[in-house]
């Protein structure tokens, strides 16, 4: 954002004799996001009042400024009225202009009156968010907020976006989410000039849209059995003959309603409809529709591989894609239907007779040309249906048309190669723009999917990546952010997972390269986070989180602490011991070192406050630290940690599992001994584990503790043993095995692995940290 400021700011002086105290506003507190593409602050400012007036020529500038007149009348009591003459001043009027791009705006304050400009709809409607976000945070109040001045100061912004889609999927297959959290979420989307809202539809776990020449579809597909008491990936196989009770469905009328009013928002609604793949919802409501008639429930959790998948030698297949398309297309008008077509495994297409006819009789020569010839079947149907098919990057197996529009997630690379081939591309990298990634230390997070994509890597994100020419660049629409709801049960965990993420997002999609500043960015966040509380979103904090890293000085017998946070130059502060963060906190310059047991507090500090949740750590030092350990059955290659004194190095893992501080055993019951040197008395050893069902990580069921003086006769000093429980959580647990003080110098420790899961998986066994007392 380019800012011109004004050599001279007139002061009125009929202003001063009032006594009224005008604000004069300077860069600082331009704090829209996106940031807009040119600003010039002028002197002044505009006053909204009980007598400012909309000026409009048609119904739908009535209808997006009845929602602004609305918020006043919430926020400060009074309510501007519509009208179509011109006042003599305090007004706003919209004013057409057709030499400008589609989405562009020109929005001129002035003391008299506010002008917005703009080619039709979609600019009117993003002058309009400008201008909301000039105003205080309080116009998002649904109460009356005394003592505000609501004024925003004279501007002239020339803006408009760099890319043409910017979206965010919504997942309404794995967690139902209903009509009012889609209508709320199109809200929020526009107050970021947002446009595209892609509704994943279908998927294994469940079916969401009324199809009404099959309704088994909703009566079947749409509901699974209740396993929500289970992490999603431990959850068992269902029987198809268990009635599902867990779900839900949009029918076509509340789809339409959820179209029409995207539309005033100038948002696109893209349906997307899965072919060949995750469709066992499919399946299970009409198994003819597999290779093998195969009946099936509905999962009710994570499946892999994706075996159950549509026949592609059967017509009946087509027959019933095609009559499923023509009733998506009565209810959404997009140019766009996307057909999912990703992680399709092919094994029962190897086996199934009428795939093999289906590829003898067009001359493929293997199952990656059958999908292929799927896809490309598919596209011919929309195609001839006025709309152009998306399908993610795997429909690039096998050759594709150029006219399909890949919507690129396995990386830059397949990305890249699918804009040299022709195709339009959507760019939406799991590395920056899957949300279903965790955004901060695991410890502190709800349970998400084992990746993470925090607030500061969304914002880096860029669609056009340097394997792609300037020539090439136009094949690139845009991106958007992908909220996968594995383990999001309900409207507040997604909304957890997707703000202040959209927030950068939709910077890194509409402003000017040139003009990102991650730096500015953050200063301008908080008081979009402070709209967000107003409007009662339950937006994540973690950006604000102290992160700490760890490393252990075997020979100096000491830890050293690394603390950080994502912000730019962060003010953390820190205090040891019992001491509170109030009057005693010390500023974080460099690593802390530790030689003794030792509480550690921290938090970021902003304008002297104290922000965001307080990090404690525990640092202790026990008797066999920095001592040899001995392993009897060794940890698997794939999870060495800090390699033979990872057991001993007082650092804890996280929930984390990939975080280098985990030692794991395969099947293997974990069994090692540690040499104190010497004898010590010891009573208490405690052995740190993590349990994590969903990626086969599990509790031990047995731990015993074993002394030996000579390292020969060793003496069973204390046992624990726990049963399998089913744990929906990731969950870490420090196991104490007590006993009477003993002389020792060596300590065996052998904890037994569940080895099989419910589900009939090897099992794992994690351990980060054996301490003895």
């Amino acid at each position: 954002m380019r800012v011109l400021k004004p050599f001279l700011v007139v002061i009125f002086l009929s202003v001063l004799s009032s006594g009224y105290s005008q604000k004069i506003f300077t860069e600082k507190d331009i704090q829209i996001i996106p940031k807009p593409m040119n600003l010039v602050i002028q002197g002044g400012i505009f006053q909204f009042s009980n007598n400012t007036k909309f000026v409009v020529n048609n119904d739908f500038q009535k209808e997006i400024a009845t929602a602004l007149i609305t918020k006043f009348e919430k926020a400060a009591g009074w309510r501007p009225e519509i009208s179509n003459v011109i006042p003599q001043s305090n007004y706003i009027q919209f004013k057409v202009d057709q030499t400008l791009n589609k989405e562009a705006y020109k929005l001129e304050v002035n003391a008299k009156n506010i002008t917005i400009t703009a080619k039709g709809n979609a600019g009117f409607i993003y002058g309009l968010e400008s201008i909301r976000q000039l105003l205080p945070s309080a116009i998002e109040s649904k109460n009356i907020v005394s003592n505000i001045k609501w004024e925003i100061p004279n501007v002239i912004i020339t803006d408009e976006p760099r890319f043409q889609w910017r979206g965010l999927m919504l997942d309404l297959s794995r967690h139902f989410f209903d009509k009012n959290y889609v209508l709320e979420t199109i809200d929020r989307l526009a107050m970021l000039k947002m446009n595209v809202l892609h509704l994943h539809l279908v998927d294994d776990q469940g079916w969401r849209m009324e199809i009404k020449k099959y309704p088994k579809l909703t009566e079947v597909g749409a509901w699974r059995v209740d396993q929500e008491n289970v992490i999603w990936n431990a959850r068992l196989t269902v029987n198809p003959d268990e009635k599902g009770t867990y779900g839900g469905f949009l029918t076509q009328d509340e789809l339409k309603e959820i179209v029409k009013y995207a539309a005033t928002k100038n948002i696109e609604i893209i349906p997307e409809i899965e072919m060949p793949a995750h469709v066992s919802s499919a399946i299970a409501s009409y198994p003819e529709l597999a290779c093998f008639n195969q009946r099936i429930g509905v999962p009710s959790g994570g499946l892999w591989p994706i075996t159950d998948i549509y026949c592609a030698g059967k017509e009946t297949t087509f027959e019933f894609l095609q009559n499923v398309i023509d009733e998506v297309i009565a209810v959404f008008p997009s140019k766009y239907i996307h057909i999912g077509g990703d992680e399709a495994t092919k094994t029962n297409w190897e086996k199934c007779p009428y795939c093999q006819k289906r590829m003898k009789d067009n001359g493929l020569k293997d199952v990656h040309e059958l999908q292929s010839y799927f896809v490309k079947r598919m596209e011919k149907y929309i195609n001839s249906k006025g709309r152009k098919l998306i399908g993610w990057d795997e429909i690039l197996d096998g050759g594709i048309d150029p006219t399909a529009t890949v919507m690129s997630w396995r990386g830059d690379k397949i990305g890249a190669e699918a804009v040299q081939k022709g195709h339009d591309v959507i760019m939406t990298p799991e590395s920056h723009c899957y949300f279903n990634f965790y955004q901060g230390p695991q410890n502190e997070e709800p349970l998400a999917f084992d990746g993470y994509t925090p607030l500061s890597k969304v914002y880096e994100f860029d669609p056009i990546v340097s394997a792609i020419s300037p020539a090439d660049a136009k094949h690139v629409l845009g991106g958007q952010a992908n909220l996968w709801s594995e383990h999001l049960p309900g409207p507040k965990d997604s909304e957890y997972m997707i703000f202040p993420r959209l927030a950068a997002l939709s910077e890194a999609l509409w402003s000017p390269k040139e003009s990102r500043n991650w730096n500015d960015f953050t200063t301008r966040l908080t008081p979009l986070l402070q709209r967000y509380d107003y409007l009662g979103i339950n937006y994540s904090k973690s950006a604000y989180l102290v992160t700490a890293s760890s490393t252990a000085d075997l020979v100096q017998k000491q830890i050293n602490i690394t603390l950080k946070n994502e912000f730019p130059n962060p003010d953390i502060r820190y205090v040891l011991g019992n001491k509170t963060l109030a009057g005693n906190a010390v500023k974080y310059t460099n690593p802390i070192q530790f030689k003794e047991t030792t509480i550690l507090k921290a938090s970021l500090y902003q304008n002297e406050k104290l922000v965001g949740k307080i990090f404690t750590d525990t640092i202790i030092f026990h008797k066999a630290f920095a001592h040899k350990v001995m392993y009897l059955t060794p940890y698997n290659q794939n999870y060495k940690g800090d390699g033979p004194f990872q057991m001993v190095n007082t650092i804890r893992g996280s929930k984390n599992f990939h975080d280098g501080q985990w030692q794991a055993w395969l099947i293997n019951d974990m069994e090692l001994v540690i040499d104190l040197e010497k004898q010590e008395s010891v009573e208490q050893v405690i052995v740190g584990t993590l349990e994590n069902q969903g990626s086969g990580v599990y509790f031990p069921i047995q731990i015993k503790v074993l002394l030996s003086t000579d390292g020969i006769t060793y003496k069973e000093v204390g046992k624990i043993s726990r049963p399998f429980a089913v744990n929906a959580n990731s969950e870490l647990k420090d196991f104490k095995i007590n006993f009477g003080k003993q002389n020792a110098r060596y300590v065996k420790v052998i904890a037994g692995n569940l080895k099989k899961s419910p589900k009939g998986e090897d099992s794992w066994l994690f351990v980060d940290e054996i301490l003895v007392n």
